[in-house]
């Protein structure tokens, strides 16, 4: 070998050795998307870091994650879905069924998984819950009835109450189902059911102020992104008016509100930070079932059944999984 030949050898090894560093030091890349706001979703995206944590992925350190939270915007989910899949993030974390549906349109190639209030088949994220096939699974805290459930639980706090308010976000893709579900449920207790659309937080003075003109005496909150990022706001518009709730989370419940009964969300998300790190060493989402909820959570807030002037059945307490006194 000559000189110039171990000069020109010497100085690609040169090169090539910067490049395989960085190509080593490349870290996977997660996109987070969701529906609602960061403060209001603090407590779930802690729930997904801990076990993302658990699978061996510490953000910053061997891990990137993008977040794109949407502020209740559900316009804006496509573009910020878009966004991730340009970056050519490594997986997607889509948590609430309006994320995930946006990155099931965006991309059919980067890994999906999602936390779903809705049934993903129905909602055409996978194609059944033990085979998702395509590029999507996660976990799921549907389950059928849970909307005729809570109504059942309202109706033996205040079997008075015939006329019944459902606030539900008409943006929300599955929110049809759950209506159904409820106005079916509400016809056996013979109440009537009064839906009524709220889209952001600047709806809840005027939806709540259309159940009073309505007399509704007990209200239902269904699953929505909005209404759990604004909860604070809208239990206290519901404590004005002094109406009875029930709440589709334990969440709202911590704030002042009445009831609350649902499958475990923070769950749901854990779940989600489990596929994540699979995905990321491997694992093919169509090959990862969906995972179904199995915690459910009644709470009960006395102190507001106090303020209401409700008196709780001891059959009722007795199912609790917490009251708050």
């Amino acid at each position: 070998m000559n000189r110039r030949e171990f000069i020109r050898l010497l100085g690609g090894a040169a090169v090539a050795w910067p490049l395989t560093a960085r190509a080593q030091l490349a870290m996977p890349v997660i996109g987070f998307l969701n529906t609602g706001t960061r403060e209001g979703f603090a407590h779930l995206l802690a729930a997904f870091h801990q076990s993302l944590n658990q699978a061996g992925f510490i953000e910053g350190r061997n891990v990137a994650i993008e977040y794109r939270w949407a502020e209740g915007q559900y316009d804006r989910l496509a573009e910020l879905a878009a966004d991730l899949v340009r970056r050519q993030v490594s997986v997607i974390a889509a948590t609430t069924t309006p994320a995930a549906l946006a990155a099931k349109t965006a991309t059919s190639t980067i890994p999906i998984v999602f936390t779903s209030a809705a049934d993903p088949v129905t909602a055409g994220l996978v194609a059944s819950l033990n085979r998702p096939g395509g590029n999507a699974t996660g976990a799921t805290s549907y389950l059928t009835g849970l909307g005729a459930k809570r109504l059942e639980l309202l109706h033996e706090l205040v079997p008075k109450a015939t006329t019944i308010g459902m606030l539900v976000n008409p943006n929300h893709p599955t929110i049809e189902t759950e209506r159904k579900d409820v106005e079916g449920a509400a016809r056996k207790f013979g109440q009537q059911v009064h839906v009524v659309n709220a889209a952001s937080v600047d709806d809840f003075d005027k939806v709540l102020a259309t159940l009073a003109r309505l007399n509704a005496s007990a209200l239902l909150v269904t699953a929505d992104a909005v209404f759990l990022s604004r909860r604070d706001r809208l239990v206290g518009l519901v404590a004005h008016y002094a109406l009875p709730t029930i709440y589709p989370q334990r969440e709202f419940v911590m704030v002042g509100g009445l009831m609350s009964y649902a499958a475990s969300v923070a769950d749901s998300y854990r779940q989600a930070g489990i596929y994540v790190g699979r995905v990321l060493k491997g694992a093919v989402p169509a090959d990862l079932p969906v995972v179904l909820p199995n915690k459910f959570d009644f709470f009960i807030n006395l102190k507001t059944a106090k303020a209401l002037g409700l008196e709780v059945p001891p059959t009722l307490l007795a199912r609790a999984d917490e009251v708050i006194e």
